[in-house]
């Protein structure tokens, strides 16, 4: 017997039943629905709606329900519509009549928001908490160590300009920051108490939600109750976050699968974190930077799942909003774990700092400071740009670097060429020249590090 089917004449179809049923997947939100449901009934009981005998012994059974999922005891196996539907059965297996009165002044539907905000909310702290702060720590800890290592930035896949590890390094940091700023964002469109919401239209009970977001820890109460119960720009909003944080993860792991290949060796990722060939006895694939990128495209699928559920929803609750659900777990899940291996990952990474600096040498990447020589020289910028490119183009075809010419044959380009530009055109040089904020320059990169480290002592305080 369901606990809505006063009104059917017939039982659901079993398939029907089955298909219905979510609590294959929302039996995950028990702690929450529980935890909602006492602050319900205990403010049931205080503003009088209920007897407070019956709101006394409605916390307890929920209390013992929820000891018993949590050790076990207690399992999902006998089945259930949803899983607000399952712990209410169970309440009123366990306390009798009193359990029928929970329900007053609440519909699944302000319920299920309910949940899905405690739930959210939960996730989204954990991410912005722990998760990625500790991955920010450990990018700092190594472009710190890496400040003065001396290697090349990259434009269009090309050797552009020379840099250092730690400035690269605290690109990826700066992301990552952002995507706590984001969470932190977020949450605050999440931490808004739907309940008492009911279906659409509230309920005539003289209820105090504000006691019930107080004591549930939100920040205030929704102030349309048609827009609470079929909101789930939350949901978008959470699983967009994630989807901005897999895509940082995945470009950071695109440059490590280049930088571990033979072509580049710039590092070599643990034994740990790679898989070998079932053929070729000789391959070490960076099996775990390639999955977290493969994953990306998974999230970003949860999201479109979720526009797809919701952009043609007339108001309030539709059934199709049963499916946000399995997206923003998925999404939550899988970017939690691939964080959780790519912090392991990069804390065991073996960067070969010597042939970064090596190739930093080559490629030209000096190739802009010998322009800035000439315009410090006297000439227009413009000039001297032409001036290095025709310089660029003879070493191309001499294979040389620009610093391998002899003076006579610089000034042949330029008359303005002086002794002084062999150290102005040094590699380490011209990145230690690059002192501006923000700029590769180690002290450039160490006042960044500083800045990330308060930026996050703040960010994990609030």
């Amino acid at each position: 017997m369901k606990l809505w089917d006063g009104r059917f004449e017939k039982e659901n179809d079993a398939a029907m039943d089955e298909f219905d049923s979510s609590l294959s997947f929302d039996r995950r939100l028990y702690r929450y629905d529980i935890r909602g449901s006492i602050a319900h009934a205990r403010m049931l009981g205080k503003c009088g709606i209920i007897p407070q005998a019956d709101s006394d012994a409605v916390i307890e059974g929920l209390s013992s329900i929820l000891a018993d999922l949590d050790s076990g005891k207690l399992t999902f196996d006998g089945g259930g519509e949803d899983i607000h539907m399952f712990i209410e059965s169970e309440l009123t297996a366990r306390i009798g009549e009193a359990g029928k009165r929970l329900h007053t002044a609440r519909s699944r539907n302000d319920q299920v928001a309910l949940d899905t905000r405690l739930y959210a909310r939960d996730a989204v702290d954990a991410l912005s908490a722990d998760a990625l702060p500790a991955l920010i720590r450990l990018l700092c800890q190594t472009a710190e160590e890496h400040k003065a290592t001396v290697t090349s930035g990259y434009t269009h896949l090309q050797k552009a300009q020379p840099i250092t590890l730690g400035h690269h390094i605290l690109s990826y940091a700066y992301m990552f920051m952002r995507d706590i700023e984001r969470l932190k964002d977020a949450r605050k469109r999440i931490n808004i108490l739907p309940l008492g919401s009911c279906a659409l239209a509230g309920t005539t009970y003289p209820i105090d939600r504000s006691a019930v977001a107080e004591e549930l820890g939100f920040d205030g109460v929704s102030l349309n109750s048609i827009d609470a119960v079929s909101d789930r720009d939350f949901v978008i909003e959470t699983v967009g976050c994630c989807s901005l944080i897999m895509m940082h993860l995945s470009r950071f792991c695109e440059e490590l699968a280049l930088w571990s290949s033979n072509e580049f060796g710039l590092v070599t990722i643990d034994d740990a974190y790679a898989t070998g060939s079932s053929i070729m006895p000789q391959k070490k694939n960076p099996d775990a930077a390639e999955l977290i990128r493969g994953k990306t495209g998974r999230v970003y699928g949860d999201l479109t799942t979720l526009f797809t559920i919701m952009k043609g929803l007339p108001l309030a609750y539709n059934k199709d909003m049963q499916e946000d659900k399995p997206a923003l777990f998925d999404a939550l899940d899988t970017v939690s774990a691939c964080l959780n291996i790519f912090t392991k990952m990069f804390a065991t990474l073996n960067f070969h700092t010597d042939r970064m600096e090596a190739g930093a040498q080559k490629g030209f990447t000096n190739a802009t400071d010998a322009a800035d020589y000439l315009v410090r020289k006297g000439l227009p910028f413009r000039e001297a740009h032409a001036v290095i490119g025709q310089m660029v183009l003879n070493c191309l075809k001499t294979d040389r670097a620009i610093g391998d010419l002899s003076l006579a044959e610089l000034k042949a380009f330029c008359p303005l060429i002086e002794e002084d530009f062999y150290a102005a055109v040094d590699v380490t040089a011209c990145v230690e020249a690059r002192a501006t904020i923000g700029g590769p320059a180690p002290a450039a990169v160490q006042a960044s590090v500083d800045a990330l480290r308060k930026r996050l002592l703040e960010l994990t305080k609030e």
